[in-house]
């Protein structure tokens, strides 16, 4: 062989090498990311092509596929339009699947899982189409629906949970939306829906339970309570605590002011329980002096502030600041300042308190099914995220909770014959707005079963526990009164 021709041979096999490098690069090491490019239609096609996986309530479908006949092969329907669309999101070829479960649990319901890795291979040797796993959630139909019925046309949020394991029970934001339009197979139509829900400057598509962070107020003086008995600042919820009609703050010519104006007991003295029932603002302002910040963030944080949780839906975190002068340790004992949290996170407060201080991981799929029905993930063990108290200062936690509602600001979360804990509050937040009203809460309190946190945007009345009271307890109450019965 010359040496032109060896040299156009050596050409050819770099020329056939860098093609196999190429192809290689593209169909394994580039095929995820590929896939999941939004502009790839052709990975949303064959996705359409299979019966995605079903999404069960209480034995009912809250979203599912069924069979067309048009070039997508299925359609992704939601038989509860509005109820359930925060926790589902919607499925769509127009759009895509940005939000809830339909985005966080995709590989599931697609098919794509490493957990239906065998499943696959038994497709593919039996020519049978793949199809998603059908995911059952641990939330309760009626306490859903309750929960929905109870926020009626306010706009905020209400979480349940299952004190003991951490399943969340309901899961409601408002305002809502109707997945199915953008779901629908007329690429224009599903256009104008989703054009019309993401300019909706009242983000109905946001899942406030989880997604938008809240200043507590009041809510939060359960954590103060709880770091003031921890760290052995007070023995129990009979010990004195300050309660003047107006704390003076060190460090600024500012003041904390009680509500209503007047002290909280004679010769400005209190104990820690009327603290609580009547939401004593200078009391639990001069425990945060006493403690300091980081005392009342670090007890924040057994409670999960500062936490990443998913479930699988990726949760914001809920912080306290770190570096809090005195001031501002006065205004985070009382959930102002720059305390940010999710109603979540405040449901998961009331559950750690309930559970004898035990803070659970909180989740949403009780269990995974093959299209068959064959169980792939059983109900997960009930995960301990933390352990917030200890039981001593939860059991002392709440009888001040009861208290509360027995004789404080939360007596329209009382349920006859069931006792029940709770704390209400009022959020200010934007100057100008009315505050947010806010009530955590659980029953029955000798053997908790449920822990809600209600807050409603807006809903409360300025230097008043009122808003807590009147519109966040009876809302709690009734997702209570819906788990119990």
């Amino acid at each position: 062989m010359n040496t032109p021709i060896r040299r156009i041979s050596v050409v050819i096999a770099m020329l056939f090498t860098a093609l196999l490098v190429a192809s290689t690069v593209v169909q394994f090491a580039q095929v995820k990311t590929l896939g999941a490019m939004a502009a790839n239609k052709r990975t949303l096609l064959d996705n359409y092509s299979r019966e995605r996986g079903s999404i069960i309530v209480g034995g009912q479908a809250i979203a599912k596929s069924v069979p067309v006949d048009d070039q997508y092969r299925f359609l992704r329907t939601y038989p509860q339009g509005d109820l359930y669309s925060q926790v589902t999101g919607f499925y769509s070829y127009q759009v895509g699947a940005p939000y809830g479960l339909e985005h966080a649990a995709d590989d599931l319901l697609s098919g794509d899982s490493d957990s239906l890795f065998v499943r696959r291979i038994t497709d593919l040797l039996t020519g049978r189409r793949t199809a998603g796993a059908t995911l059952e959630l641990t939330i309760d139909a009626k306490a859903q629906k309750a929960a929905d019925d109870a926020l009626g046309a306010s706009k905020g949020a209400v979480v349940a949970l299952d004190p003991k394991t951490g399943a969340i029970l309901a899961m409601v934001s408002h305002p809502q939306y109707n997945p199915n339009p953008i779901s629908s197979h007329d690429l224009n139509k599903a256009a104008n829906a989703w054009e019309k829900l993401s300019t909706d400057p009242t983000k109905p598509y946001l899942n406030r339970t989880i997604n938008q962070l809240y200043p507590p107020g009041s809510t939060f003086k359960v954590v103060t309570a709880a770091a003031a008995l921890e760290t052995g600042l007070l023995s129990d919820e009979n010990s004195e605590v300050p309660g003047p009609a107006v704390l003076d703050l060190p460090l600024t010519t500012a003041t904390l002011p009680n509500e209503n104006g007047r002290a909280c007991g004679p010769n400005n003295k209190t104990t820690l329980i009327h603290a609580l029932e009547i939401s004593c603002n200078t009391a639990f302002g001069s425990l945060g002096l006493e403690l300091g910040g980081e005392k009342i963030r670090a007890q924040a944080a057994k409670f999960g502030f500062g936490d990443s949780l998913t479930i699988p839906m990726r949760v914001s975190t809920s912080t306290v600041p770190p570096d809090l002068n005195a001031p501002q340790a006065a205004q985070s004992a009382i959930g102002q300042y720059e305390v940010k949290t999710t109603p979540l996170q405040m449901a998961m407060v009331a559950a750690g308190i309930a559970n004898q201080g035990k803070v659970m991981t909180p989740y949403l799929i009780d269990s995974v099914r093959s299209a068959n029905l064959d169980v792939i993930e059983s109900t997960p063990d009930p995960v301990e995220l933390s352990q917030a108290t200890s039981p001593e200062t939860a059991s002392t936690l709440t009888k001040m909770m009861v208290s509360v509602v027995d004789n404080g600001s939360g007596v329209r979360a009382a349920i006859p014959g069931v006792e029940v804990a709770g704390k209400t509050g009022t959020a200010q937040h934007d100057p100008g707005k009315p505050p947010h009203a806010w009530f955590i809460s659980f029953a029955p309190a000798n053997d908790p079963q449920v822990a809600v946190a209600v807050v409603v945007e807006d809903g409360g009345v300025t230097g008043s526990e009122v808003g807590g009271g009147r519109v966040a307890a009876p809302i709690a109450k009734a997702v209570m009164e819906a788990v119990l019965k």
